[in-house]
């Protein structure tokens, strides 16, 4: 099985770790988070990821951070070594339920699960609620003085 460790600017790691227990109550082992704090140097963050990481096991792991380039994503690439651990940046909540829900999976097919779950999870939805459209004007199911 593939863990997965995510790293982020705090306190993102671990609220995306908990939304995905919330999920998925029997991942708690193989989902870890590493939250990066404002105060705390990068080798600092490193040494903990470092930690974090090797708690997984000689399991393969994959990294996800949230902003490529940011301290988070700096960090994990110093971490991974692109075999055992791959790194996936802008990470979000249905790109970890798709990882968390397929981490038996090879780690090069997760990684591809990952980038699939992360974009189809975003787009724009319609707004269809009753509430929100315009009212016709001789609706007479619609009453002005309902409590």
């Amino acid at each position: 099985m593939t863990g997965i460790l995510i790293v982020a600017h705090a306190p993102l790691a671990h609220a995306l770790r908990q939304c995905a227990l919330h999920v998925f109550p029997d991942c708690e082992r193989g989902v870890q988070a590493l939250d990066v704090q404002p105060h705390v140097s990068p080798d600092e963050t490193f040494s903990t990821a470092r930690i974090a990481m090797a708690q997984m096991g000689n399991a393969p792991v994959l990294v996800l951070t949230d902003v490529f380039g940011a301290t988070p994503c700096n960090v994990a690439q110093r971490l991974v070594d692109g075999v055992r651990s791959k790194l996936v940046a802008g990470v979000n909540l249905p790109m970890l339920l798709r990882t968390v829900s397929y981490r038996h999976e090879p780690l090069e097919a997760l990684v591809s699960r990952a980038l699939v779950g992360g974009t189809q999870g975003v787009m724009q939805v319609a707004i269809t609620a009753p509430q929100n459209q315009a009212r016709k004007r001789n609706d007479q199911s619609h009453h002005e003085h309902q409590q």
